[in-house]
């Protein structure tokens, strides 16, 4: 095993460790936190901004940034919403949220690789026209009061597990499967390694880092969907801060901003670390205004100790 590769088995076993550490810690300052329930409700939590970092772990690993998917949540919301209440049939509902995502992704994908712009920049730009349509669109109302068989996609249970658990297993294995075992999956690894070196060896970049985009806003309007039955209500507001909840977990799992490294399974386990933490703070009393400088100091330490990895491999 090679240095780089010891480095890298570290970082994710340090996540894994941090989270059962956390965890442990918790429990020791609170009773209820390892009970059943609270479990559930934190795996529920933590359900929508897991699937939303699926798309940014796509994205990361390709060596790019989408600060759009938040407005992508709120307006597939809205549109999904609308569509219920218009007397659309569920799937044909589903169908137009999950278009409107891929649509949005493809836009921005299409513009960083054809246009040559920043990622940070477009999908900045994407966010800002993204949520303006949703406010739009509804007028700055929240569309709500829908039919109890949508509502059961999150109310929902199998075998005691939350249908919205379930779902976010399904994206995990499913996206894990592409990343890992297609072809699609080996160049979003490569581009973000070294992109010029990959357009050499005859991979058609711009085609594929525009999929990358399309598969995050793909997974954003499927937490989308979630969201907006949990709730049952679809609000031109939601999602606000959610790329930044994406980007943390994304990053606290072990994916690299630099691009070319990163996994699923890291990603699962930030995303369970940002929920466990805010959850634990929530039992202890802690204000939320303070809550938010505790994640920002964990972002930020995250950042750290992969800037300092970093370093290591090269």
């Amino acid at each position: 095993m090679t240095r780089s590769s010891r480095l890298t088995h570290a970082r994710q076993f340090g996540t894994v460790l941090g989270l059962v550490v956390l965890s442990s810690v918790l429990w020791a300052l609170t009773p209820h936190f390892l009970t059943v329930p609270n479990l559930l409700n934190v795996a529920q939590q933590t359900s929508i901004n897991a699937i939303v970092a699926v798309g940014m772990t796509f994205v990361i690993i390709s060596g790019g940034i989408d600060l759009s998917v938040g407005s992508i949540v709120a307006l597939s919301g809205v549109a999904l919403g609308a569509a219920l209440q218009g007397g659309q049939a569920l799937p044909v509902a589903l169908a137009i949220a999950l278009g409107i995502g891929v649509t949005c992704g493809l836009v921005n994908g299409a513009i960083i690789s054809w246009g040559g712009l920043p990622p940070f920049i477009v999908t900045l730009g994407m966010m800002s026209i993204v949520r303006g349509a949703a406010l739009v669109f509804t007028e700055g109302r929240p569309v709500s009061s829908f039919d109890p068989l949508f509502r059961s996609l999150a109310a929902g249970q199998l075998g005691g597990v939350p249908a919205p658990v379930i779902a976010t297993m399904a994206v995990y294995l499913v996206a894990h499967v592409v990343l890992t075992r297609t072809t699609f999956g080996r160049y979003v690894y490569a581009i973000g390694g070294n992109e010029e070196a990959t357009r050499l060896a005859g991979v058609s970049v711009r085609f594929h880092k525009t999929m990358i985009y399309a598969v995050s806003g793909l997974v954003s309007a499927m937490a989308a969907v979630i969201l907006t039955a949990r709730l049952n209500s679809a609000q031109p507001i939601a999602g606000t801060m959610y790329e930044l909840d994406a980007i943390a977990a994304t990053v606290i799992g072990g994916t690299s901003l630099m691009g070319g490294e990163g996994s699923l399974a890291g990603t699962l386990v930030g995303a369970l670390i940002m929920g466990v933490l805010r959850n634990g703070l929530n039992l202890l009393g802690v204000s939320s205004f303070l809550q938010q400088i505790v994640i920002g100091a964990v972002i930020i330490g995250a950042v750290l100790i992969d800037t300092v990895l970093k370093r290591h491999r090269n």
